[in-house]
């Protein structure tokens, strides 16, 4: 039951803020992550910290809330709904944990499309703005 250990671990870094280096306590080095709205899967801890680290500034406002979860072996799904300047966003997160919990695929899928080009315009925006720092 990896999948229990890794979200539990999960939850409790996204409660605090998504910081990077918690989120590195956690990943594996060699984990994928494919975001809603680029195209190819992107590869490795380090960018893959960035990723969640920006949709944690993005979409972890006060409004979201993972509403349920579905966990089978050391995969999971977690449905979640937030708010992005007045546009209702819903999507799951899937999750893929090793057998030490660390989690190995990261994949975010979001609705409606009006969502999803929020989500576009907030992330490019935040992760220009990490760059930069």
């Amino acid at each position: 039951m990896s999948a229990a250990k890794g979200l539990k671990a999960w939850h409790e870094v996204i409660e605090g803020g998504s910081d990077p280096a918690q989120l590195t306590a956690i990943m594996h080095e060699d984990a994928v992550f494919h975001s809603p709205v680029v195209h190819t899967p992107q590869e490795g801890r380090p960018i893959v910290i960035a990723y969640l680290s920006a949709a944690g500034q993005t979409l972890g406002n006060d409004s979201f809330e993972y509403l349920r979860e579905i966990v089978d072996g050391n995969c999971a799904v977690l449905e979640f709904r937030t708010d992005m300047d007045g546009i209702q966003v819903n999507g799951i997160d899937m999750i893929t944990f090793d057998d030490d919990g660390l989690i190995t695929d990261f994949k975010v899928m979001v609705r409606p499309l009006k969502a999803v080009n929020k989500v576009w315009d907030m992330m490019g925006a935040q992760l220009e703005k990490m760059k930069a720092g």
